[in-house]
């Protein structure tokens, strides 16, 4: 199944992630999903590990969107939205 533009979803521990982020990066967030990974989720990093399957694209320095493509049904499920460094 070829998909033109992908549905993102967002898991709950995404939701919250997002309602942390400053109105500047909810901008970038929102600007990087809309025209970058719902048109081209393999665009960012594939991660290996315990993430095998994900993907990764920097938000802010420390700050990182992980994600996984369902191409099934043609979503992006949003998992993480915020560093995954110690707080």
């Amino acid at each position: 199944m070829s998909c033109q533009n992908y549905q993102i979803e967002f898991t709950k521990q995404a939701q919250k992630d997002i309602t942390k982020l400053s109105p500047k990066l909810k901008n970038k967030l929102k600007d990087i999903l809309r025209n970058k990974i719902s048109i081209m989720p393999e665009t960012g990093k594939p991660l290996v590990g315990d993430l095998k399957g994900y993907y990764s694209v920097r938000l802010s320095f420390q700050d990182r969107i992980v994600y996984r493509i369902e191409h099934n049904c043609c979503v992006v499920l949003v998992v993480r939205a915020k560093t995954h460094y110690e707080e």
